[in-house]
């Protein structure tokens, strides 16, 4: 089904998983990768020891120099032929992402879209890489500030977007002159070796040094080489809270710069003013794409008492036109989960919402039988229960949609919102425009995003992305986040033959 993807990557017999530009490593141990859509092992991968993280870490640092000291906008240029070859490879890529993750074809198109989308971007920036010039207080003085590269960025991404949220921080990270080292999820690291090999292609035809751009595969030792290396500026890691918070302590310790992109809890709010057509799409669509698996899956509906009824109704009937299975046929909604730990996880879920008190509207639990190639396979499930439950204060990365009813006004359900420790996603369906005001107000959603009448998943790269509270607080893609990948600088200088001090100080010699 999918050789002719790992051939056209140039993946097929002996797989190595550590890269400096086009030069291939292998000495470490061996893992399998298998796909959670049939469970069968697809390749055997080389991970990345010690030796090879040495290697590639000295490659980068000779690298480094110069690409900073090649203008922005031929940088620029680099990142648009990578656009250009993923345009090239879409359909394949898009294949791979869900073969090996378990999205939807349509997904996983559509990630590697999004990877175009943001070179695109990248590219026009690299060109609008701007400071500010201020008036100084003193006479025959000027006063600006400017960017430069920070140096080596390292990358840590998840299984979930294993293309896409490598391809948002690559690309700000490359035409603001930095050159990269990506650690991909052992889960998908054939994702991520396609990637490396396309971007070291473009490299290697512009005859520029290995070093730019690196690739290390492994499990959580090979991210703590990462983080603990003070050779590395600055690390964007993307995953569960926990891991954020080991990352962010390790990196603090040695004062190197964090972007942090961590777990979501995201609810809709659905006003008796909503357009109950377009909510129950967004609903459904943010509870069960990617099987419930991405960091802004819709987790909670917090629905007002006069239309919770109704609502429920019509998610029962939307929940039943599902179709789940194989996700690269294009009739399947819904795929498997990545693998037998979270279907662990799913199942776990499922006893505590039961335990505390929580009902199913549409009961859980594992799908088995023919047409289910692997034992990834679950039933989307939905369940009424109250915000406060321990389990609804967690992040399960599974296809579960917690119904929770509010009374009185808007600003009940926003409380409701806002009382989990997580703060990515957010949204509100209503046509009240007094409602979705205050839902945007300073008194309104904690979380980094914050949506009217559009679901909490599914993010443009011209706007940042990121998070508060245990998300992380970081941002990436859009907007000023390339700010986050270049150190900034004041410059003051003195055009004059004198040397008067600031706030008026005098010192005569």
């Amino acid at each position: 089904m999918i050789e002719a993807e790992l051939q056209n990557f140039g993946i097929y017999q002996d797989v190595l998983g550590t890269s400096t530009g086009a030069q291939w490593l292998g000495h470490g141990d061996k893992i399998l990768t298998s796909s959670p859509v049939d469970g069968r092992t697809i390749r055997e991968i080389t991970t990345t020891d010690k030796q090879d993280y040495d290697f590639v870490m000295e490659k980068a640092k000779a690298a480094q120099s110069l690409w900073a000291n090649i203008p922005s906008p031929k940088r620029g240029e680099i990142v648009r032929q990578l656009g250009e070859k993923l345009r090239k490879n879409k359909n394949s890529l898009g294949k791979l992402v869900s073969y090996e993750m378990g999205k939807s074809y349509q997904e996983g198109l559509g990630e590697v879209q999004e990877m175009i989308d943001i070179c695109d971007f990248a590219t026009g920036l690299s060109r609008q890489l701007y400071g500010l010039t201020m008036h100084s207080e003193r006479p025959s003085h000027r006063m600006y500030e400017q960017y430069h590269p920070l140096g080596i960025v390292g990358i840590i991404s998840a299984f979930n977007f294993p293309v896409a949220v490598w391809s948002w921080n690559a690309s700000l990270a490359l035409i603001c002159g930095n050159v990269i080292i990506w650690k991909g999820s052992e889960k998908t690291p054939l994702c991520a070796i396609a990637c490396q090999r396309i971007l070291a292609e473009v490299l290697a035809e512009n005859k520029l040094p290995e070093g730019i751009s690196n690739l290390i595969t492994g499990d959580a030792q090979v991210g703590k080489w990462l983080t603990e290396d003070h050779r590395i500026a600055l690390i964007s890691a993307t995953g569960s809270t926990g891991m954020g918070k080991q990352v962010a302590t390790t990196v603090a310790s040695r004062l190197g710069k964090t972007i942090l992109e961590l777990g979501g809890n995201n609810a809709i709010i659905i006003t008796p003013y909503a357009d109950l057509k377009t909510t129950i799409i967004a609903a459904v669509f943010g509870a069960v794409g990617t099987a419930g698996q991405r960091c802004t899956s819709t987790r909670r509906l917090i629905v007002h008492e006069d239309i919770y009824e109704e609502v429920k109704l019509l998610l029962q009937k939307a929940y039943g036109q599902l179709k789940i299975g194989n996700p690269l046929n294009s009739e399947n909604h819904v795929g498997p989960l990545i693998d037998n730990e979270a279907v662990s996880s799913y199942l776990t879920a499922l006893k505590e919402i039961e335990q505390a008190g929580g009902t199913f509207l549409i009961e859980g639990g594992l799908l088995e039988g023919q047409e289910y190639e692997s034992n990834c396979y679950v039933k989307p499930t939905i369940a009424e229960v109250e915000n406060h439950y321990e389990i609804v204060q967690k992040e399960t990365f599974a296809p579960i949609l917690y119904l929770i009813k509010y009374k009185g006004e808007v600003s009940q359900a926003i409380t409701l919102q806002n009382t989990v420790p997580q703060g990515l996603s957010s949204a509100i369906m209503t046509t009240n425009i007094r409602e979705s005001e205050l839902f945007l107000s300073h008194n309104g959603s904690d979380c980094g995003i914050a949506n009217v009448n559009i679901g909490t998943s599914g993010a443009e790269i011209g706007g940042a992305f990121g998070g508060e509270k245990e998300t992380g607080g970081g941002r990436e893609s859009g907007s000023d986040a390339w700010k986050a990948y270049m150190r900034r600088q004041t410059n003051t200088i003195n055009y004059s033959t004198e040397l008067p001090l600031a706030q008026g100080i005098i010192f005569n010699l």
